[in-house]
């Protein structure tokens, strides 16, 4: 049985003030949730708000991610943050491969496959997002893109342990528009196959695999129902103490 995640990318938002309030308001809501214990919370905030926030949720369930890091340990790389650097500020996780880096900032497949390698030898866990466009879906592209995101960063000696997927509809992100639970599902089953081939059968199905195109209270319900649906990658929602609460209550409350 796969332990629900609902983590929270805060992106680039929230001053220290507006973030203290954000966690005090999420801490004050999830200890009423019942089965709290039957979910992972996760927030990654901004790099220069990670030690306040850790000292924010301490005592809490609530672990600590980072959006990003370097693939180097240490060097001459001006404005770029180590995974050391992020498990010292009281990291657990780091997202990799956000389809805003990709877009973005140019990051590609080659590079990503050295980000999850140095955030698992770092002893944390990498969420890999991996995501079509429209255009790619559109053109019925989705598995074939998807397929490539995958293997070109997963492989067999990449520990599975400390690895967790998100799948981002790219056209779903910060747009509204939002996977149906059945173009969800049928994506998810898919990254689950392609792991068990790339493991096998027992570890894929041990592999968290999130949803992470614009899931909102009013939908996350139907989302994390689904049976490869274990939680979510949760953007604009996330900012919110109430809505993020409604999603980790939702999470807890669906037995699969």
């Amino acid at each position: 049985m796969r332990k629900a995640l609902i983590a929270g990318n805060w992106k680039m938002n929230k001053t220290l003030a507006e973030a203290r309030e954000l966690v005090a308001g999420i801490r004050e809501q999830i200890v009423k949730i019942n089965n709290i214990g039957d979910v992972d919370v996760l927030i990654c905030p901004p790099f220069q708000l990670l030690m306040p926030m850790a000292k924010a949720i301490d005592g809490s369930c609530i672990m600590l991610g980072a959006q990003n890091a370097h693939h180097e340990p240490f060097g001459a790389f001006t404005g770029e943050v180590s995974v050391s650097m992020l498990k010292d500020a009281g990291c657990t996780h780091v997202i990799i491969g956000h389809s805003e880096r990709r877009r973005l900032f140019g990051e590609d497949n080659a590079l990503l496959a050295k980000k999850v390698r140095a955030v698992l030898h770092g002893d944390l866990t990498a969420i890999y997002c991996v995501g079509e466009t429209l255009e790619e879906r559109e053109a019925n592209q989705t598995d074939r893109v998807i397929r490539a995101q995958v293997a070109a960063v997963i492989a067999r000696d990449i520990s599975s342990d400390r690895l967790v997927i998100a799948y981002e509809p790219v056209w779903a992100i910060g747009t509204g528009r939002t996977a149906t639970t059945e173009q969800a599902q049928a994506v998810h089953a898919a990254i689950r196959s392609q792991l068990a081939e790339i493991y096998d059968l027992a570890i894929s199905k041990k592999i968290r695999v999130l949803y992470g195109g614009s899931m909102k209270p009013d939908n996350a319900g139907q989302l994390l129902q689904q049976p490869d649906v274990d939680g979510g990658l949760i953007g604009g929602a996330c900012l919110s103490a109430s809505d993020f609460s409604a999603i980790i209550s939702l999470a807890a409350s669906v037995s699969k």
